[in-house]
């Protein structure tokens, strides 16, 4: 059988390389097409890379905790179930050998200097950043040490050091000047005050380490938060015709459309509705300059089984109707709770809504997905006794209501403009016919 390269499949217009973060098979296995062999990660989404075909994994060209371009080889299948051919063996053993660069051949990398950390460098900093392969080879050749690394202000996703920082220090450092000290996120900055706690484990206590997507939202939440000052509105709305008219047509919706129909693409078309009468709030903030977005890419958090949280997006969602958006918030549910998605599909949103409700809370205060400057979250709809006005006077009767939340950046969003918008969403919820067509 020929030797069968597979390489690293193209993941979404927005992804250049991925993290091999786990082989599932090693060489000598058998494999059968389309089975998974190796895991990946991108800064958005984690996924596999399965067999094109049926054979047996001969080689493993990239070893886990590398960094891979798009279309480059990953490993290569063929020959028969025995050892592995010696190119394999030699691969595991020699040194990684660093990316060309400016079109020049790739070289292995030089010793650790005296001045760098002895032992293989951490991925991860005292800070808590992540530093890939790539990064950490250049660290050694030149002879960085963490704490240098440390003071490289990042400009990759969440503030990762990328290989252009690192070349872009080091003419800096061989002219004598030092790197601006990036500042440590905001936890490990109170860690390290004088009057931030010191915690020290008991006996007992269980310390997990944070797995990769956990740190990714971490990062991004404490960036948000330090980025945006946020503030948040509340209204309650009576959804009693929306339940009533769900109930009504949900099952033949199912029948019709092979689909569930769920609250959530109600609350999307209601939502972006409301962006359509007010735009500024689907905008972006760069410096003293205000984008204002053309397309509406509405974020849905999701919660996965591993209790970690991803927002896919629902593209140009003013562009659908309600059926087509059911189908696209079901299909995406789906594929992010069993790790199908796809990077494209996790990058773009410009608005996003999170349903706590889901969870049985009544409210919540959610914290913007940047770059976005607003967010909305749907509290659990309950029956309550609440006051009727009918031409005839006031009535108390049983009424579904649920609590709206909206955070949004105050930089560019007034309390006027974030007040009116979720009040703008429950009128348009309340208003719900029990005739609507869908």
């Amino acid at each position: 059988m020929s030797q069968i390269e597979i390489l690293l499949p193209k993941m979404g217009e927005s992804v250049a390389e991925a993290t091999i973060t786990k082989w599932l098979k090693k060489p000598g296995d058998a494999v059968a097409a389309d089975e998974p062999i190796v895991e990946i990660a991108t800064d958005k989404v984690d996924s596999e890379v399965p067999a094109p075909e049926a054979g047996v994994l001969s080689e493993q060209l990239v070893k886990e905790g590398d960094v891979v371009k798009v279309g480059q080889p990953i490993a290569r299948i063929g020959g028969s179930a025995s050892a592995p051919p010696p190119s394999a063996a030699k691969a595991a053993e020699s040194p990684k050998a660093v990316p060309a660069t400016n079109g020049h051949a790739p070289t292995a990398p030089a010793p650790v200097m005296a001045s760098a950390a002895s032992g293989p460098m951490a991925r991860t900093g005292p800070s808590g950043k992540f530093y890939s392969p790539l990064v950490r080879n250049i660290a050694a050749s030149e002879g960085l040490s963490m704490a240098e690394l440390e003071g490289i202000a990042g400009s990759g996703e969440g503030g990762r050091v990328t290989k252009k920082d690192v070349l872009n220090y080091l003419p800096q450092r061989q002219g004598g000047k030092a790197p601006a000290i990036a500042p440590l996120p905001v936890a490990a900055a109170a860690m390290a005050s004088s009057g931030g706690p010191s915690l020290v484990s008991a006996p007992g206590d269980e310390l997990i380490e944070m797995d990769r997507m956990r740190r990714l939202i971490a990062d991004h939440m404490v960036m948000s938060k330090r980025t945006s000052p946020h503030v948040t509105s509340f209204v309650e709305a009576d959804v009693t015709n929306l339940v009533l008219w769900r109930d009504k047509v949900k099952k033949a919706f199912e029948q019709r459309e092979g689909e569930k129909l769920t609250f959530t693409p109600v609350f999307i078309m209601a939502i972006v509705q409301a962006i359509k009468e007010m735009p500024m709030v689907n905008v972006q903030v760069d410096g003293y300059t205000i984008i204002k977005k053309k397309d509406i890419n509405s974020g849905m958090a999701a919660a996965l089984p591993s209790g970690n949280l991803i927002v896919p997006v629902i593209k140009n969602a003013d562009q659908l109707n309600l059926v087509g958006l059911a189908k696209k918030v079901n299909d995406l549910a789906n594929r992010a709770r069993s790790g199908k998605l796809l990077p494209d599909e996790v990058a773009g949103g410009t608005y996003t809504v999170t349903n706590v409700g889901t969870f049985g809370n009544v409210l919540g205060t959610p914290v913007i997905n940047q770059p976005q400057v607003a967010i909305m979250a749907t509290g659990a709809i309950r029956k309550k006794p609440a006051v009727i006005e009918t031409p005839h006077g006031d009535l108390i009767g049983i009424r579904s209501m649920m609590f709206l939340s909206h955070s949004y950046d105050h930089r560019v969003v007034d309390g006027a403009l974030g007040g009116r918008f979720v009040r703008r969403v429950a009128d348009i919820l309340e208003a719900w016919s029990l005739e609507q067509a869908f």
